[in-house]
């Protein structure tokens, strides 16, 4: 057998469970004839938002991103399978608040997905200011950019990395989520987050990595032979992604919305499975060569924290309820992390970055035992 490309490889045979497919009716009713803005359109994730929104018909696409390459290509993507689609394409980093509030309010979209993220673990442990810029300062640009222009609907795409992180990456995204959440207002634009684990196939995920790595003869490398984690393909994301969004306009459902991801999957099954479909035997044809835990990875990832509990939502979606949703994000602290985090000071930001995780999953003892009663209940 020859070399599986990416593009030739069906994902769907590397679950551990069926693959996920819901309402398509609904997200159709809210897209058709919708103005719709995305940003990190370049990304894996963004890109697929943007060719089924197109497909769904939006009445507008605005597209996104601080990468002039992806910007270009999803662009004339989009332009050459969606020939008479209005849309737009600005190049603009997230950072920029006052820029990137301009041309949102221009666009004046009905609702805004924003994918835009710096995602890599071990790259946002050594670039903690980086990361708080985009992924915290970046994220509050959007959905005050978004509820400027008077946007319906807008979904932040986060991550089980948020939950419990260790790292700086994930610490960022769970940031991210409270600093939209907090941004709910009575009437106004409808905020949701919505989390889910790793893609299959997407950039700068394992399956390319694995297959580059087959293809040169290996080895393939994972960094715990016991490491674990959960798996969707990219468009059960898009599902998702689009589905929360249907969920929050027609049923007024605000907060986390999580995917039913099944149990998790072993990277080196995962390898093995990879190696056999190139017709070649695990550890004989292809060694598999653990290299050691990177900084900030985890061994197991989970859906929920400490202050969650979950409740269904629809088939194959759960609604993540959080006991302490009223902890804020201070004003004063986000200025104050936002000049260090333009200054690069590094240390100072990741100091900061975790003094205010601690608050959101720390809670007043009084809530405790609510929080057991209502795990107790959801059992």
């Amino acid at each position: 057998m020859g070399a599986v490309t990416l593009r030739e490889m069906d994902f769907n045979e590397l679950l551990a469970r069926p693959p996920v497919y819901l309402d398509r009716e609904r997200v159709r009713q809210l897209i058709t004839g919708k103005r719709v803005l995305v940003t990190g359109a370049g990304g894996s994730i963004g890109s697929e938002i943007c060719r089924q929104v197109a497909e769904l018909s939006c009445s507008h696409l605005a597209i996104v991103d601080n990468s002039e390459f992806s910007l270009f290509k999803i662009d004339q993507e989009v332009g050459d399978m969606f020939p008479t689609l209005s849309r737009s394409a600005r190049l603009c980093d997230i950072r920029d608040g006052r820029r990137l509030t301009r041309f949102v309010v221009a666009e004046a979209p009905d609702i805004v997905f924003h994918a835009a993220a710096l995602k890599h673990v071990p790259l946002m442990e050594a670039h903690p200011a980086d990361s708080a810029l985009t992924n915290v300062i970046g994220s509050a640009n959007v959905v005050d950019a978004a509820i400027a222009a008077g946007a319906r609907n807008f979904v932040l795409i986060s991550t089980d990395k948020a939950v419990d992180p260790p790292n700086v990456m994930g610490a960022t995204k769970r940031l991210a989520e409270r600093a939209v959440c907090q941004r709910r207002r009575e009437g106004g634009t409808h905020i949701n987050v919505v989390r889910f684990g790793n893609v299959l196939g997407s950039a700068g995920s394992v399956v390319p990595t694995f297959l580059d790595q087959i293809a040169r003869g290996g080895p393939v490398t994972l960094t715990h032979p016991d490491i674990e984690r959960y798996f969707m393909t990219i468009p059960e994301a898009v599902q998702l992604v689009l589905h929360a969004t249907a969920k929050s306009a027609f049923d007024k459902v605000a907060g986390v919305l999580v995917l039913d991801m099944g149990k998790p999957v072993r990277i080196i099954d995962l390898a093995r499975r990879l190696i056999e479909l190139h017709g070649k035997t695990p550890g004989v044809d292809i060694e598999i060569r653990v290299t050691g835990l990177r900084p900030g990875e985890k061994m197991t990832e989970s859906l929920f924290d400490v202050t969650e509990t979950a409740r269904p939502c629809d088939p194959g979606v759960m609604e993540v309820v959080d006991h302490n949703a009223d902890v804020r994000l201070p004003d004063p602290a986000m200025r104050t992390l936002e000049t260090a985090a333009r200054a690069g000071e590094d240390d100072s930001v990741r100091e900061m970055i975790f003094d205010l995780l601690k608050a959101l999953r720390t809670f007043p003892d009084k809530k405790i035992s609510s929080l057991k009663s209502a795990t107790t209940s959801a059992k």
